[in-house]
């Protein structure tokens, strides 16, 4: 008989001194998007699930970070987890800690818990993930079309200077020169800014850089083709498609520089190749005009020059 009685007392002790059990969580992510971090304590067998017989304790590398008193309904949290805070849900059993993620330093998480005589722990790990801003084809598009647009913007110039020379003046050369040079120097400046890697107002700027300075290349071309033969249908139709490109660049601009996960790119990236495709088209017409071009006619003005000097020498002449 006193056999059996001890053995109920130890099981009802063993059993109200029972372990709490958790929802075991290796390891928690942490990126540059987060806003927040939020660190897993599930408890599995609550009995009494009131929060006046609860206490929680959260420490990092051995110092307490965070703790809670049920019982008199009060929290702590140190200097440096100043944001960190519990949820409403821990009478179910979770205990979970949510902090700023300027406090949330990676490292290995201890999570106490306490209902009334029962207690138990958890270790949750935080870990940083390194994400890119964009993709990694999407960072060479990016890069590679204003390059590609400005490129062929300066062969359309080439093939002015060299072909119809009697239409450039000297300060519409030199002009084509310092605008084609300025937007070169900038977009080479933004794609040395805009390095592969996660969202930062140095990769944001440099984005800028590379995109809304190629307006220019719409006003180059204007020139051009207003140098080389005037403007025409193919012309005009050249140049809305270029700016109707420069206009979905900069909206998908718009839309990305203030996302850490951007998913507008797409949108500027085509963009970017409608206006490298407008260069491109640009470049084949002017050369194919060029080349099918024997003879340039002489301005206006280079033909009145000799006749109007024939003309005064002629009339001193007859005055003699």
């Amino acid at each position: 008989m006193w056999p059996l009685a001890a053995a109920l007392l130890l099981g009802s002790v063993s059993g109200g001194s029972a372990q709490l059990t958790f929802n075991a969580t290796k390891f928690v992510e942490k990126t540059i998007c987060n806003e927040t971090v939020l660190l897993p304590c599930i408890v599995n067998n609550l009995e009494k699930k009131e929060i006046k017989t609860m206490y929680v304790k959260w420490k990092f590398k051995g110092k307490d970070i965070f703790t809670f008193d049920g019982n008199q309904s009060k929290h702590y949290a140190s200097d440096d987890f100043k944001s960190a805070s519990l949820g409403s849900h821990l009478p179910e059993g979770n205990a979970s800690l949510v902090m700023n993620k300027n406090d949330a330093v990676p490292g290995n998480y201890t999570c106490e818990v306490t209902e009334a005589n029962r207690e138990g722990e958890t270790i949750v790990e935080l870990k940083y993930h390194m994400v890119s801003w964009f993709y990694p084809k999407e960072n060479i598009l990016i890069v590679i079309f204003p390059i590609l647009a400005i490129l062929l913007s300066w062969g359309q110039f080439g093939i002015v200077t060299l072909k119809y020379k009697s239409n450039c003046t000297s300060e519409k050369t030199i002009g084509l020169i310092i605008a084609g040079l300025f937007l070169t120097v900038i977009v080479i400046v933004g794609a040395i800014l805009f390095v592969p890697g996660e969202y930062s107002a140095k990769n944001a700027s440099g984005l800028g850089l590379i995109v809304i300075p190629t307006v220019i290349l719409v006003l180059l071309q204007y020139c051009v083709f207003m140098t080389a033969f005037g403007m025409n249908l193919f012309a005009i139709g050249v140049l809305i498609l270029q700016l109707l490109g420069y206009i979905l660049a900069v909206i998908g601009l718009s839309l990305c520089i203030t996302k850490c996960s951007p998913t507008q790119g797409p949108l500027m990236i085509s963009g970017l190749g409608i206006i490298a495709l407008a260069e491109l088209l640009g470049l084949v017409y002017m050369k194919f005009v060029a080349s099918n071009q024997k003879t340039i006619p002489p301005s206006r003005k280079a033909v009145e020059e000799p006749l109007n000097a024939f003309k005064e020498s002629k009339g001193m002449m007859n005055d003699e």
